[in-house]
């Protein structure tokens, strides 16, 4: 397709959501609250115009009222245009938007593409998936991983205590950050694993619990430790919501515990303690390499509902 006399620019106001949401996508729904919320702002919401056709598409998220994109979690194209125009036109587009949105010298937000659980078997989702990665490539990206979105939802039986474990809040900050720093230890977690590429597993966890566990303004009491009958940690859980979902945030069980079906009992108190809220659904997620967790997700009746792809240019 011709690139020339393409419009890329950001949209001018809430009165052009409607143009932008012309190109489906799960997200669509969630994006006037966003921008009402301060999660999104107009100047980061991209499109590629040919007249009045929306072409592509490219936007940013931040924490509420944040000042720097934090993910690139939109990035479409019209899938009717012929090949290999359509990802012309959004590769052209990602680099304007990119070049005119993010601060000079900054690292590149990651990218996150949720997708159905069968995006591989279906030749349209993987056609879709597959444009979208090759922009992402050709500016510079790689793929990073791929995670289960799961949910549990009302009805699902959820096991009794089996009585092994005993479950106590959490006392401080400094309690749960020591538990993350020693759970970081053979994570296979790979935003985990890539963290202590960088940093010693203390300023990991430190900084994991201050840009998401700290800003969550769900109750803390609803938080849990799993100890021993005499006491001792095995693990932890943090069931929060985080502005969209009920989650459960944080699951880890400590190296020296692993192995025992701890995480079964862990998984099961931090359910039940979302379910009490009567919430109509609990969110999760975990690599889709983290087999033990997938696993424990798979027993407590979490249903794979969705995929999430990550794409990081570092």
């Amino acid at each position: 397709m011709e690139l020339n006399n393409l419009t890329m620019r950001p949209i001018t106001g809430r009165e052009e959501l409607d143009l932008f949401c012309r190109l489906p996508y799960v997200l669509n729904e969630e994006l006037a609250d966003d921008l009402a919320k301060g999660h999104r702002r107009l100047e980061w919401m991209w499109v590629a115009l040919r007249d009045d056709r929306l072409l592509a598409r490219a936007a940013w998220w931040t924490r509420a009222g944040g000042d720097t994109p934090l993910l690139l979690d939109v990035l479409d194209i019209d899938d009717g245009i012929p090949d290999p125009g359509r990802v012309d036109i959004g590769v052209r587009l990602l680099r304007t938007a990119m070049a005119a949105t993010l601060p000079s010298g900054s690292p590149r937000p990651e990218y996150s593409r949720f997708t159905s659980p069968d995006w591989r078997e279906d030749p349209v989702t993987r056609q879709v998936v597959h444009d979208r990665m090759t922009i992402l490539e050709r500016t510079g990206a790689r793929p990073f991983v791929e995670r289960l979105r799961l949910e549990w939802r009302p009805g699902t039986p959820i096991p009794e205590p089996s009585g092994r474990l005993g479950f106590r809040p959490v006392q401080d900050a400094e309690e749960l950050q020591t538990l993350m720093t020693l759970a970081l230890d053979g994570t296979l977690d790979a935003h985990g694993r890539a963290d202590l590429s960088r940093m010693p597993a203390r300023e990991a966890a430190v900084g994991h619990y201050e840009s998401e566990l700290a800003r969550y303004t769900s109750p803390r009491d609803w938080w849990r430790i799993a100890t021993l009958p005499e006491g001792d940690p095995v693990g932890f859980v943090i069931p929060a919501h985080n502005g969209y979902n009920p989650i459960i945030a944080y699951l880890a069980v400590l190296p020296e515990h692993r192995g025992n079906r701890h995480i079964d009992d862990i998984l099961a108190e931090g359910t039940r303690i979302l379910a009490e809220q009567r919430v109509p659904r609990i969110r999760a997620a975990t690599d889709l390499g983290n087999i033990p967790m997938a696993n424990a997700f798979q027993r407590a009746g979490y249903i794979n509902f969705e995929r999430e792809i990550n794409m990081t240019w570092s």
